[in-house]
């Protein structure tokens, strides 16, 4: 279950899957950990170094029982716990075999590991000044180590070319491992962040471009596009849309019911004007509609679709159920025209639709 577990994890890390947890993290750096001092443990026990034999033991123990504490997300004292025991180990290494086998090698890949753990907790403490503290106190211990080679004679001589080899390429190996497994992490949340920093933005520009209730866009936005539209030069047309006897809908049926109308009358608006313009919340009941590139003969037959679907749909919420109407007003913008005298042509053929009978569209 153990070595399942993670293997997962760290499948998950190596292949940028962003939706690991702390947890799967800092389990898969115990872990890997772990197994290092296990190896070394069998290693010392074969060679009869028993103080590096005892202390490796001590170590693996140690980091197995470090589950339970990121289990209840415990992750500062694991972080401490991790960082005194390469510490020491280094020291004691140095002191039991020597300098050549390249334990004090671990003490550099532990410098970005401190800023990455410092970065990632969720911690009240200063971030920055444990990270930077930490580095600078595993510089010391590195420089320290090399100091007690040249002064002291390691405790055990081993005697052999071969096993120094060995021994310095592994520790070489998982120190480059190390680095190289926390820099890509680093990478991939880099990227994550970068990706929610992005769709963050998309959601604040959609909640800023639209209206909340039908999802139309919001009187912002039309001003937006009928100032691209007027300084592309090309023809446009507007339709300014109004939801027939709107009040006494709210009046007699209630708000509720009068959202389900604009929501539906919206939908059907978007789906005959789609390809062709936008269309937008103007305020209250009021639609305004942008088509560009088309003749009048198209834009009239689009504005008689959207009437006609309005008139001919049933309305329905609970057990209630009504049909209601729409009244457009339609104008073309002339060159010489400003937007402002364009919607107001558009607005006073409604008002003339209005005068004359309602459910028309008037050009």
């Amino acid at each position: 279950m153990f070595n399942k577990r993670f293997l997962v994890n760290l499948k998950s890390i190596l292949t940028g899957n962003l939706a690991i947890t702390d947890r799967q993290k800092y389990s898969v750096i115990i872990y890997s950990v772990a197994l290092v001092h296990l190896f070394l443990t069998c290693l010392f026990g074969y060679f009869k170094v028993k103080p590096l034999f005892i202390f490796n033991i001590i170590s693996v123990l140690t980091y197995l029982s470090c589950t339970r504490l990121i289990n209840k997300d415990i992750f500062l004292l694991v972080y401490y716990i991790t960082y005194l025991e390469i510490v020491l180990h280094s020291f004691v290494a140095t002191i039991c075999v020597g300098w050549q086998y390249g334990f004090a090698q671990y003490l550099i890949a532990i410098i970005p590991v401190c800023y990455y753990m410092c970065y990632t907790m969720n911690t009240k403490h200063r971030k920055i000044v444990i990270a930077t503290g930490s580095a600078l106190f595993a510089v010391l211990a590195f420089l320290s180590c090399k100091v007690l080679s040249f002064y002291f004679v390691p405790i055990y001589e081993l005697h052999l070319k071969s096993l120094e080899l060995i021994l310095y390429i592994f520790n070489s190996i998982c120190t480059f491992l190390f680095l190289i497994i926390f820099s890509l992490t680093f990478v991939f949340e880099m990227n994550l962040s970068s990706k929610q920093l992005r769709h963050q933005n998309a959601i604040l520009d959609k909640l800023a471009s639209t209206d909340p209730l039908t999802g139309l866009y919001n009187r912002r936005s039309m001003d937006v596009f009928l100032t691209q539209a007027l300084k592309s030069g090309s023809s446009f047309s507007v339709i300014m849309c109004d939801i027939d006897n709107f009040k006494k809908i709210n009046d007699s049926y209630g708000h509720d019911f009068g959202d389900i109308v604009l929501r539906e009358i919206a939908r059907i608006t978007t789906d005959q004007v789609k390809g062709n313009g936008y269309v937008c919340r103007w305020g209250g009941e009021e639609i305004l509609i942008l088509i560009s590139n088309l003749a009048k003969e198209k834009v009239c037959r689009i504005a008689e679709d959207i009437r006609r679907n309005v008139a001919n749909h049933v309305f329905q919420f609970d057990t209630k159920w009504i049909r209601c109407t729409l009244t457009l007003g339609i104008s073309t913008h002339d060159k010489q025209d400003t937007i402002e005298e364009t919607i107001t042509k558009a607005d006073y053929n409604l008002y003339v639709g209005k005068r004359n009978g309602k459910n028309v569209v008037i050009y």
